[in-house]
């Protein structure tokens, strides 16, 4: 199946995958999914939650939507699709990653209370490892480079810092507004109500 992309970028930009129960399970390349829609294992949805497979699919109008050249034409880039025999269940709780500690705090450093682009922050141990400091949601904040620098080793208390507020577990679920990678999709939308960004984030090492 030989794809060329229009635009270029396309096919590395992401298509929301679900269950058999429409429920969202992963989120995979449109390279990927254009290769499990071909193959049979999934189906496309679209905005009416109508399923296609591949052929049908390929038929369908193009005008305004994100589409790609295939051998045989122009074909609409399918945004959500559907495993045909897969029943698993995505986790509800919010993982314990980089990403969801960023969202957390907002961006924000938790000492200066400034706000930062990512690669301008780094992950505090608010109590340091070398004096029993865990690795959990309740001991790592935001920290902008200065003030990491400025804590060192020490405690808030011992470097004369002071926290905006108490890192604890968030309970929200922010992937309605978020996603990873990039921007969100419209087509994701319905299917993305109560179900947790955290899911598909790599979880981080830590101490229980």
């Amino acid at each position: 199946m030989a794809v060329s992309v229009l635009p270029t970028g396309f096919l590395s930009s992401k298509s929301l995958v679900l269950n058999r129960s429409y429920l969202p399970v992963h989120v995979t390349t449109v390279r990927r999914a254009f290769s499990l829609l071909y193959r049979g294992v999934a189906k496309a949805v679209d905005e009416e939650y109508r399923t296609f497979d591949f052929r049908d699919w390929s038929e369908l109008s193009t005008a305004g939507f994100d589409s790609v050249g295939m051998v045989g034409g122009i074909v609409r880039i399918p945004r959500v699709i559907l495993l045909t025999a897969f029943d698993r269940v995505p986790r509800r709780d919010v993982r314990f990653s980089r990403l969801n500690i960023f969202v957390r705090d907002g961006s924000r450093c938790q000492y200066c209370g400034n706000r930062y682009v990512r690669s301008q922050l780094n992950l505090d141990h608010v109590v340091p490892r070398t004096a029993g400091g865990v690795t959990s949601w309740e001991n790592i904040v935001c920290a902008c480079l200065d003030c990491n620098r400025k804590k060192g080793g020490r405690t808030p208390s011992q470097a004369g810092m002071k926290l905006l507020k108490a890192p604890v577990r968030p309970s929200w679920t922010p992937f309605v507004a978020r996603n990873i990678g990039g921007p969100g999709y419209l087509e994701w939308k319905p299917f993305l109500r109560g179900i947790d960004e955290a899911y598909w984030n790599v979880e981080l090492d830590r101490d229980e």
